[in-house]
């Protein structure tokens, strides 16, 4: 009978031939979730032999992960700014990028926003995040995609926060109330160019929904069109606040200047690269 650490050894072999990113880590987790184990709990056990119907619980989720389907899509969550979150195919993985914006709007809420406004909510990871950062807001969470509100309906339920998150099927503001405005509008649109999104990874391609990803020939449509539309949607005092593409922020500050916003800021993420667009007005 195979140990737990030779089973990791072979499955670590596999997915690195496979072109999967960390493949030990990979490796660990898989098997840790299959055996429903941590990593600690799971290190105690390494030479501790596998049953037969053990392995058949670890052998379907290494060949997902080998035909390079996300490791969060195979286990079924994500943590995302202290919270787990329910991911599937039905909307994005969350990134640490938009974790990292989670922490940069701090800076500039230093009293607590009564209303926000999350845009392409997908899983409903920005929206319940700005939920829990501060429990005496107004959350809408707008998402095109009926499947991707029924995901984040089901995370708002888990986090607790299903009453005080509205959630809203809209393509950006054409679902909004006329005349609604927000203190705080976030963006996570699709930024990616088509040609980037054929040059992504496996994971992001093949497995991760299309519509969330591109955005045209130059990636940008989407972001000029929140640009555009949500100072109107801003109460006096308020901002907007987009997560962009690193090669978009000239062309997008220059559109909020002649829309009318007062100042725009570009704020880097954790590589050092323009990411985030903030407009006030």
């Amino acid at each position: 009978m195979l140990t737990v650490l030779e089973i990791i050894k072979r499955t670590t072999d596999f997915l690195e031939k496979k072109g999967v990113e960390s493949p030990r880590l990979n490796a660990e987790l898989l098997i840790g979730h299959a055996l429903g184990l941590k990593r600690m709990p799971l290190y105690l056990q390494f030479e501790r032999p596998l049953t037969e119907p053990e392995l058949e619980k670890i052998r379907p989720l290494v060949k997902r992960r080998g035909n390079r389907e996300p490791l969060q899509y195979i286990i079924g969550e994500s943590e995302f700014s202290g919270l787990k979150l329910k991911v599937d195919r039905r909307a994005l993985i969350p990134r640490p990028e938009t974790e990292y914006l989670i922490e940069l709007l701090a800076r500039y809420l230093p009293v607590p926003p009564a209303s926000v406004l999350d845009l392409g909510t997908g899983s409903g990871a920005i929206a319940l995040a700005l939920a829990k950062a501060y429990p005496a807001a107004v959350i809408t969470a707008v998402d095109m995609s009926a499947d991707a509100l029924a995901l984040a309906g089901e995370n708002a339920i888990a986090c607790g926060s299903s009453e005080r998150v509205r959630l809203v099927q809209s393509d950006w503001f054409s679902g909004l109330t006329a005349g609604e405005q927000f203190q705080l509008i976030v963006a996570n649109p699709p930024y990616l160019s088509d040609e980037e999104t054929n040059a992504a990874p496996p994971e992001v391609k093949d497995f991760e929904p299309a519509m969330a990803l591109s955005a045209g020939i130059n990636g940008a449509a989407d972001l000029e069109e929140i640009i555009s539309q949500a100072r109107h949607h801003l109460i006096p005092g308020g901002f907007l606040a987009c997560e962009t593409g690193i090669s978009q922020h000239r062309l997008l500050s220059e559109l909020a200047t002649r829309t009318g916003y007062a100042r725009t800021e570009s704020l880097h993420d954790l590589t050092g690269r323009d990411r985030f667009l903030l407009a006030f007005v």
